[in-house]
């Protein structure tokens, strides 16, 4: 996404001269800009994974200037950091949400509807199957599998992002008063010290690697990246159950695609209603829908009488 009223991108895929990012993940935040800006809780997040980068940080909500446009940087509830970004050029507003969640998440602000002329927003899950469950219970449901797990001598792996969701359930295993540490993954480890230093409060962990080879994992709950799945550093435990925690596994077909033995609903994207919603507390007359299932929300909203498209459909009538 181009500006060229602040010639800035928005997330670029390849070098550009200024980028706003709108968040840490690697499809998001890539190597090679000229100069960075981001929040100020992004910051550690590019320096783990980017190494020293040329970077202006921004507090939420505070206007910066970039050629003709004023941008301003606001909560996305995504992970730690998110922002959507709100770029104003002669009385007009346009906002990208970046990707975003509307349930609560004790690891990051929570999102900001940000009121604008045209809305951006992502559609990850833009479908109506898609409506996420609590995410206390679901968190529940994780302590109980380890559990079960532990009743019948297997340890419990759960395949978790290792930016944004293994340090959300970490979060929530705190706040229902769950005691016993988690084990980590290295790659997951590496993300939760930088929430910490942060100042995210987290249910106590510990790294796999720290434990010694042979040793019994019986009754743990473990947390790794799903490219851990599959791979030579299962070796390490006996007997173990492998679940996912993702939105995808709202649809039992992907569960059963990924052969694991349980799926649980967690995810950090808006489900449907909370793709609505914030269309509607955007006070947006146009929308344009990226990345995802959008053909279903474009459709939904014309319906409500919105102008509304994805960037393919623009780019076919600019052809």
């Amino acid at each position: 996404m181009y500006c060229p009223a602040g010639d800035f991108y928005i997330d670029p895929s390849r070098p550009v001269a200024c980028a706003v990012i709108t968040h840490g993940h690697g499809d998001h935040m890539r190597a090679g800009m000229g100069c960075y800006h981001l929040s100020e809780t992004t910051m550690p997040i590019l320096e783990w994974r980017l190494g020293t980068q040329p970077c202006v940080c921004h507090a939420y909500g505070e206007p910066f200037r970039l050629g003709a446009a004023t941008v301003s940087l606001h909560p996305a509830g995504h992970v730690l950091g998110s922002a959507q970004v709100r770029i104003e050029v002669d009385g007009q507003v346009w906002v990208a949400s970046g990707d975003y969640k509307r349930q609560p998440d004790p690891t990051c602000v929570p999102f900001e509807p940000v009121r604008c002329d045209t809305f951006i927003t992502e559609c990850t899950f833009g479908l109506p199957v898609y409506r996420w469950p609590d995410t206390p219970s679901v968190v529940a449901e994780i302590a109980a599998w380890r559990d079960e797990c532990g009743a019948q001598g297997e340890a419990a792996i759960l395949y978790c992002y290792a930016l944004g969701k293994a340090q959300r359930v970490l979060a929530e295993l705190l706040a229902l008063g769950e005691t016993a540490p988690v084990w980590l993954h290295g790659a997951v480890d590496n993300g939760v010290q930088v929430y910490r230093g942060a100042g995210i409060p987290m249910i106590e962990t510990q790294r796999v690697a720290d434990e010694a080879r042979g040793a019994d994992f019986a009754g743990r709950l473990i947390i790794a990246p799903p490219s851990a799945a599959g791979s030579s550093w299962l070796r390490r435990f006996r007997r173990a159950q492998q679940g996912f925690a993702s939105g995808w596994m709202q649809l039992r077909g992907n569960r059963r695609r990924g052969n694991y033995d349980r799926g649980f609903v967690l995810s950090d994207h808006a489900d449907w209603p909370a793709l609505l919603q914030t269309v509607r507390q955007s006070g947006a007359q146009r929308v344009i829908a990226t990345h995802g299932n959008t053909d279903a929300l474009v459709r939904t909203l014309n319906e409500d009488g919105l102008n509304a498209t994805t960037f393919a459909l623009l780019r076919g009538e600019e052809d």
